[in-house]
């Protein structure tokens, strides 16, 4: 089942069920995918084109946390705390640290990254081998941790 199916089933039951958070947060979903189909792609929805309004999804959610929590809005975080574990549902399930860890020093020891002066060099390989397990950010972390001698 395509991720606008699922989506688009899912909302008829937060409909029935009156679960108003989850019924937002696949509204946006959906907007999203609509987004897309009214760009003038003149192609089908691709898995990594659903992985990426996912990703944008869960990447405003977790940047709206942040700037919640810095100014105070514990009961703002909270709601984009429970709309961010909704859209993970539909993600792959995302690496621990140090599975993160462990994977970009293998692929450091694959492509030769050595130095901080291979950083552009791993990132690189680590983003398009971790695609959809791991965050970028966490990714970013252990790469310059991997590659300073941390």
């Amino acid at each position: 089942m395509s991720l606008t199916e699922t989506i688009n089933e899912q909302l008829k039951t937060a409909m029935k069920s009156g679960d108003k958070l989850r019924l937002e947060t696949l509204r946006s979903l959906r907007a999203g995918i609509l987004e897309f189909e009214k760009s003038g792609v003149d192609r089908a929805m691709t898995p990594d084109d659903e992985f990426k309004i996912l990703n944008s999804a869960a990447k405003k959610r977790k940047d709206a946390i942040e700037q919640y929590e810095a100014v105070g809005r514990t009961d703002a975080a909270e709601q984009e705390r429970s709309e961010l574990a909704i859209i993970m549902e539909f993600l792959p399930e995302q690496m621990s640290r140090e599975e993160i860890d462990a994977a970009v020093a293998d692929i450091a020891r694959q492509v030769g990254a050595s130095q901080q002066s291979d950083f552009g060099k791993l990132m690189g390989a680590a983003t398009k081998a971790l695609k959809g397990k791991a965050d970028g950010g966490a990714i970013q972390q252990a790469a310059k941790a991997l590659l300073s001698g941390s």
